[in-house]
């Protein structure tokens, strides 16, 4: 009777999931036909307010309700791993039409929101205010492909492909970058070209854009015609429609499906092909001969503080004064116009809350509204009245750039993280490519940062001249590059000063090759320039009152013939340090290395941090100021930032982010011994970290100039700016260039 019953239930259970089975393919079946999108005013690809498509009518989704694992299967149906946040009240912007869903329940493991419990399709008591909006993971499941199911012109392109690629001709497979060529999709693992029937202007702009390109041109077309001949098509079955605005072809509507004829050609049967124009820094080598001598225009708009080639603070010239932008409204519209602006593709990001450091200086424009098909920012709707905008709120960018290859001619190795290691390049030699180390002779920071821009690591932290702790690979012991000098700007090492072919390097290579040590972020030292202003003043002093100075070199070298009695004349002035970069400022040095000094009591982290000079107006120094040694401590912060570093007692040295070092008029050392220079007009000029020994995002703002009226009883000091803070062409120092000259 044990088996009979057991028998019974058996098939009772299996009637049971047969029910079951039954009850789910019906409800499968029944279930509405949705697609999604995101829309609205968002700030990357991944992001925007939630939208469905359902009975031929775009709608949104009310935040009623709606959680996180609603957002992951919404993201997930999109074609994106998972779902980072979800945002109520209309934070995207407020939608149209119809509001399909509301109280939304999901438990997380539905494959579509479809799926998940809600009041129904078009019952709910919202408003647009409050539409949905969700972040989601910026990866992409691989190969995922969007089944279409109707054809309704939605918005995202890229679910029903996995890649798109410009394939150049034969003749062009050697340049760099690759500008021209066919447009192709992969689709279930094969590449198909797009048929010209539909194409239009605007798509070759999006097209160029992804790939780094401003902008887009005419090509032979009779070329790629004669090869189109020759070869069997394997076309993409849809068109595709997009605006010109789009920031990747997935943001471009789908067109009508196209009906392919039996030989396999579309109307005219000819496939897509787009030629790029790169921007200046992008273009591929010119052929030899003269090029014209040109005078570059003075840019409207630059980037700053980015770690990376086309990124960074967007900053704009007004009146001859770099500016910051404030975020509010800051989209990828205005984004892209940057970015097209100077010479880079679309944008893949608009940054706010100055996640790329914070400027200093003005604030220039606010809510800036753009077509899309500006030239330059500047020609945008904005408002000039940024009140209540603060540098906290700093936008930024991150651009499309050209695939140089740069990354694949250097790498490091024997670090212990892949963001550190012995440099090695790849070079030619006889005829074969090989890898060899680079002389570490005069290696330093700078020419570390542009190791760390080319590998696509950020920043330099620092820059070795030693490397036998690393084990690189033995084969590579070689140097095969020696005399690196870099200024800074340059996109790959080679772009630097070097020796070229004929390598001197008297230690040679081995534990002595260079190495770099990277980081995704860097601190950000700036001169408070109006303070300095404000409290320049000249004291007589006695010498018996400097004697502690004199030992620290303070004073100008006559000061050491003068007896006790003698007066030494001081150019005094406050210096307020400001850190508004990415990450904190720290000595080069350890606590082993720093010096203490019994005059003032406290250990000295950096033997040289600053220079006070004193020029004449031909750059001719004058006199000097010996602040050699500094002790690096926060004095003030910003509202909500915590002190961390201090000198008493030992303690840690540095300055925070949102922090400031100030050195008042009145401290030892902080002053300029005139006592020796004859009255008249001079530049008065102090440089921060000026051999380069820490790294920082910007360089150029290390520097700050004044004019100096000395009539040998007052001084009068005045037109004090920071480097890179004003124009060009306003070069107030005749004989002299605004920015700090790189070693």
């Amino acid at each position: 009777s044990d088996s009979l019953t057991r028998q019974l239930l058996v098939i009772s259970l299996g009637t049971e999931s047969l029910r079951e089975r039954d009850f789910l393919t019906q409800s499968e079946s029944q279930q509405p036909k949705i697609q999604l999108r995101l829309a609205g005013n968002k700030r990357k690809h991944y992001e925007g307010r939630l939208e469905v498509f359902y009975n031929n009518e775009w709608g949104t989704i009310c935040d009623d309700d709606f959680s996180i694992l609603a957002a992951q299967v919404a993201c997930r149906e999109l074609g994106f791993l998972g779902a980072v946040s979800w945002s109520p009240s209309a934070k995207f912007g407020q939608g149209e039409g119809r509001i399909w869903l509301d109280n939304v329940h999901c438990t997380g493991r539905e494959k579509s929101l479809a799926e998940c419990p809600s009041n129904g399709f078009g019952v709910s008591d919202c408003r647009h205010s409050e539409d949905v909006g969700v972040i989601c993971n910026q990866k992409r499941i691989p190969g995922h492909r969007f089944i279409n199911t109707m054809n309704n012109n939605v918005e995202t392109l890229e679910e029903r492909v996995e890649e798109i690629r410009i394939r150049p001709i034969s003749s062009h497979l050697k340049r760099i970058p690759v500008t021209e060529g066919y447009v192709e999709i992969k689709e279930r693992g094969k590449w198909r070209q797009i048929c010209d029937e539909e194409w239009t202007p605007l798509n070759n702009r999006v097209v160029c854009g992804m790939y780094g390109f401003p902008g887009e041109k005419n090509y032979n077309n009779k070329v790629y015609k004669s090869l189109s001949m020759r070869k069997k098509k394997n076309y993409w079955g849809f068109s595709v429609n997009c605006t010109g605005n789009e920031a990747h072809l997935s943001s471009c509507r789908l067109g009508k499906p196209l009906e392919l004829k039996r030989n396999g050609t579309c109307g005219r049967g000819l496939p897509v092909v787009v030629s790029c124009v790169p921007g200046r820094a992008f273009a591929p080598s010119s052929s030899t001969g003269f090029r014209k001598a040109y005078r570059p225009e003075q840019p409207l708009v630059r980037l700053r503080g980015g770690s990376n080639i086309g990124e960074g603070r967007v900053e704009v010239l007004k009146n001859g004064v770099w500016g910051t932008v404030c975020d509010d409204n800051w989209n990828l519209r205005a984004a892209t116009i940057v970015c097209r602006e100077l010479g880079f593709g679309s944008a893949k990001e608009a940054l706010t809350g100055a996640k790329l450091g914070q400027g200093m200086g003005p604030v220039h424009m606010n809510e800036v509204e753009c077509s899309g098909f500006e030239k330059s920012l500047t020609d945008c709707y904005f408002n000039n009245d940024a009140l209540g905008c603060s540098h906290e709120e700093d936008a930024a960018v991150r651009c499309n750039i050209p695939a140089m290859g740069f990354q694949k001619r250097i790498r490091l190795s024997g670090g212990r993280n892949p963001y550190e290691g012995r440099v090695e390049v790849l070079t030619e030699k006889n005829g074969s490519l090989v890898w060899g180390t680079v002389c570490s002779e005069n290696w330093g920071m700078v020419e570390a940062m542009v190791v760390c821009r080319q590998l696509g690591l950020g920043f330099a932290s620092y820059a070795f001249q030693e490397t036998w702790y690393w084990a690189g690979d033995a084969s590579a012991d070689n140097v095969v590059m020696s005399g690196v000098r870099c200024s800074g700007t340059e996109m790959s090492l080679p772009q630097c000063l070097h020796h070229g072919k004929h390598i001197s390097c008297p230690k040679g290579g081995g534990r002595f090759a260079a190495g770099v040590s990277c980081s995704d972020s860097a601190p950000d030292l700036v001169l408070n320039a109006q303070l300095v202003e404000h409290t320049t003043y000249l004291e007589d002093r006695p010498m018996y009152a400097l004697q502690c100075a004199l030992e620290e070199n303070c004073l100008s070298s006559t000061a050491k013939k003068n007896d006790h009695s003698s007066y030494r004349r001081l150019l005094r002035f406050s210096s307020q340090i400001h850190n508004v970069g990415r990450s904190d400022f720290r000595p080069k040095l350890g606590y082993h290395a720093w010096t203490w000094h019994e005059c003032h009591r406290h250990y000295h982290s950096m033997e040289v941090f600053t220079h006070y000079d004193l020029l004449s107006l031909n750059g001719t120094k004058v006199a000097e100021g010996h602040k050699a040694s500094f002790c690096l401590e926060d004095t003030q912060c910003d509202e909500g930032i915590q002190k961390r570093y201090v000198c008493a007692n030992f303690g840690e040295q540095g300055i925070t982010v949102g922090c400031w070092d100030t050195y008042r008029h009145d401290i030892d050392c902080q002053w300029i011994d005139i006592t020796d220079v004859k009255p008249g007009d001079y530049i008065f000029q102090v440089v921060i970290n000026p051999n380069y020994d820490v790294a920082e995002s910007d360089y150029s703002n290390n520097i700050m100039k004044c004019k100096c009226r000395y009539d040998g009883y007052r001084i009068w000091m005045y037109h004090c700016h920071t480097g890179g803070s004003r124009s060009s062409d306003m070069n107030e120092y005749p004989g002299m260039s605004n920015q700090l000259h790189f070693r």
